[in-house]
């Protein structure tokens, strides 16, 4: 007996109150997530896949294992919301040509000079203002969670063509090589980039908290922020991770 019909039997709990008590957990991590993305993503939409990731969970849960149940629901949830984003890829294309553009040309600055990018060097690159790129980066703060690396077409970002678990064994070669190259490039951010992903990732900061930890304002965070990951674009891009 395994499953729903098993943590019944040891908690006394129906399959129905298992998922009525759950479902705030459902909420909590969409909403968690919804903060990340951009406007046109409906958390009715999260909460929905996220609902069915309970239910997996619920089907699968085996409480001999010892493990709590929102323990085990909880990458399940957040991964039926994650598939989710991936099938629908709610990021404009013009921000996803804006990723790549910022992403060339910070590649280009660093092969040329040997050093890391500036924001001043990234703009003269591009052939705009610093007011000017910092608007771009503003616009690609939404699509942060949604991909590391849109190199491909304006159809096809890198987060479509990382396999799934589950798939086949070559595909999960490729998809271990692309993580460790991105490992590999976090680590050589700069000191204040690499601080930013990692407050706001690990410790789940907001950007003002982190903007209060490095003496910023919050909209400097989100420059930092959007600035790295466009910073990982360029160098898992160029395999110069």
């Amino acid at each position: 007996m395994k499953g729903v019909a098993l943590y019944a039997s040891l908690s006394g709990d129906t399959a129905d109150d298992l998922i009525a008590r759950h479902a705030p957990q459902v909420k909590r991590i969409a909403y968690h997530l919804l903060s990340r993305l951009p406007a046109s993503v409906q958390v009715d939409d999260l909460i929905q896949a996220g609902m069915l990731g309970l239910l997996e969970a619920a089907r699968r849960y085996d409480p001999v294992q010892g493990t709590g149940f929102a323990t085990f629901a909880e990458p399940r949830i957040r991964g039926a919301m994650l598939d989710e984003i991936r099938k629908g890829d709610w990021t404009p294309r013009s921000v996803h040509r804006k990723a790549r553009e910022v992403a060339a040309a910070i590649r280009a600055v660093e092969i040329a000079t040997g050093r890391e990018a500036d924001d001043r060097s990234i703009a003269e690159q591009l052939g705009i203002s610093l007011a000017e790129y910092h608007e771009i980066l503003a616009d690609l703060r939404g699509q942060k969670i949604l991909s590391l690396d849109e190199s491909g077409t304006d159809d096809e970002s890198e987060i479509h063509r990382v396999p799934a678990p589950g798939c086949d064994p070559l595909e999960t070669v490729g998809r271990e090589s692309l993580f460790k190259r991105l490992a590999s490039a976090i680590d050589l951010l700069p000191e204040r980039e690499k601080l930013v992903l990692s407050l706001y990732y690990d410790e789940e900061l907001h950007l003002k908290e982190i903007g209060a930890v490095l003496g910023v304002s919050e909209s400097r965070v989100s420059q930092l922020h959007s600035q790295a990951l466009a910073r990982l674009r360029a160098r898992v891009a160029g395999g110069t991770a």
